[in-house]
């Protein structure tokens, strides 16, 4: 693994943090041919923000240590759910940069965010992959790091 280092995002990290999860929404986009996302980038930077501020969204940046270039990021926020006997966090997007993976990169910024939810009391974590089986080597990745299978598919319906 090349030398990084994963830290909170700060306010000077919000554009970046726009930035990869606007990449991730158009590699998901792309690769399962559905227009499943708008997204805005300044709106987005807006409220990572207020999120981040208000502690209701947490996110954590790797960088590369020679050159601080944000290289990826993983974000979680708080869930409740009888089901899950209490509070739990969601990891609601992980990103790292095309040319850093492989290099142990996203393992490092989960391993970040389970030490986060173990601070919080969090009884677990969890996750939603991308469509399958265009993002299959996604679910074998949280597979392989103790995530376990615990439902079907993750649905929506907008509202507003």
């Amino acid at each position: 693994m090349n030398s990084i280092r994963i830290q909170p995002a700060g306010e000077s990290d919000i554009a970046d943090l726009a930035d990869m999860v606007g990449a991730l929404l158009t590699e998901i986009m792309e690769h399962s041919g559905v227009n499943a996302f708008q997204f805005d980038q300044t709106a987005t930077a807006e409220r990572a923000k207020a999120w981040i501020a208000e502690e209701k969204y947490w996110a954590f940046i790797a960088k590369a240590s020679d050159s601080d270039q944000s290289i990826g990021v993983i974000t979680l926020y708080r869930s409740h759910a009888l089901y899950a006997e209490g509070e739990f966090g969601t990891i609601a997007e992980l990103y790292v940069k095309p040319k850093w993976r492989s290099q142990e990169i996203g393992e490092a910024l989960l391993n970040k965010a389970v030490t986060f939810a173990q601070t919080q009391g969090w009884q677990r974590l969890e996750v939603t992959t991308p469509p399958l089986p265009e993002f299959s080597r996604t679910l074998a990745f949280y597979q392989t790091r103790q995530f376990d299978i615990s439902g079907g598919r993750k649905l929506r319906r907008n509202i507003g």
